[in-house]
């Protein structure tokens, strides 16, 4: 759906060296996914959206956007994306129907009148319909932007900070309709600062900060930073079982804190059954056994850190 070969955008600056903010980006998103793209601010994440989406040309590579090259078939791009942008613009003295009817014909939908009420009940604000969008909360121009950049039906969403500012309700509800969209097969490239929100939400992940750092799923990522670890919560100090359980040699690596032993496995499921019965057998009274799991939150700050 979206492949890109060394995309890179520089900004020239008067009287200062220019700025490089994408460097030779390589990415291949798959149709039918929900794709994270998380960085710092200053990445690159929106110069990356806006050169995805054809609004500004790349200073060099090239990209393929759901069939369509870039720099050569931009009209095209740019008629079957849709984009949601993170301060979305908006004809406050006008209506929301009204917004709506005026984007829906620069995108030529065949039943404009159908489609806004179809998108304006999806999202809660058919009877604001008549209401000038200067009025309405941050929630509801955000619920209307994304109404907007559906109407056409785009196969490909570009989606910039979706619940940004949003109260919990509004977010739900927006995280639950981007669920019902990859449902319904379409691609969804995100970008969020919400790591809780991207963990729960997207299929692979991308971190980026002006170049790839790395492209994977979360598990996948846990599982190459962390590995897995496992604790045993035991009933008395835990110190005196770290030898009983060091001899296993699919172990990699076992320490005691208090009445808990912390170990690391590759594949716990399979090796738990052992390691508790060796702790029974040793005369530790088990009461119960957890896995540390590591949020998308510590995979991020770790690779900043890296």
């Amino acid at each position: 759906m979206i492949h890109t070969r060394r995309l890179t955008r520089v900004f020239e600056r008067a009287g200062e060296a220019p700025l490089v903010a994408v460097d030779s980006l390589d990415l291949d998103v798959e149709r039918g996914e929900i794709f994270g793209f998380l960085g710092p601010n200053g990445a690159g994440k929106t110069t990356t959206i806006r050169m995805l989406t054809a609004l500004i040309r790349p200073s060099a590579g090239e990209a393929v956007v759901n069939g369509y090259r870039l720099g050569v078939e931009n009209d095209a791009i740019r008629r079957h994306v849709g984009l949601l942008t993170e301060m979305p613009g908006m004809y406050d003295r006008l209506s929301a129907a009204y917004n709506l009817r005026l984007f829906a014909k620069l995108y030529d939908v065949p039943d404009v009148d159908a489609q806004v009420k179809k998108y304006l009940e999806m999202m809660g604000l058919w009877e604001r319909r008549h209401e000038p969008v200067g009025s309405f909360s941050k929630g509801m121009r955000q619920k209307l932007a994304l109404a907007r950049a559906l109407l056409h039906e785009p196969e490909l969403l570009f989606l910039d900070e979706p619940t940004s500012g949003l109260d919990p309700e509004a977010a739900h509800m927006v995280r639950s309709f981007i669920r019902e969209l990859k449902a319904q097969g379409r691609t969804i490239f995100m970008c969020t600062h919400n790591l809780d929100e991207a963990d729960r939400l997207c299929d692979r992940i991308a971190v980026f900060k002006t170049r790839l750092l790395v492209v994977d799923t979360a598990a996948n990522l846990r599982r190459k930073l962390f590995g897995r670890q496992i604790v045993f919560h035991l009933g008395k100090e835990a110190k005196p079982f770290l030898e009983n359980i060091r001899r296993f040699s699919f172990v990699q690596d076992v320490k005691s804190i208090g009445n808990k032993l912390l170990v690391k496995l590759d594949d716990p499921e399979q090796q738990n059954p052992l390691l508790v019965r060796t702790l029974v057998d040793a005369g530790a009274h088990i009461q119960f056994v957890g896995e540390i799991r590591y949020s998308l939150e510590d995979i991020y700050l770790t690779l900043m850190k890296e």
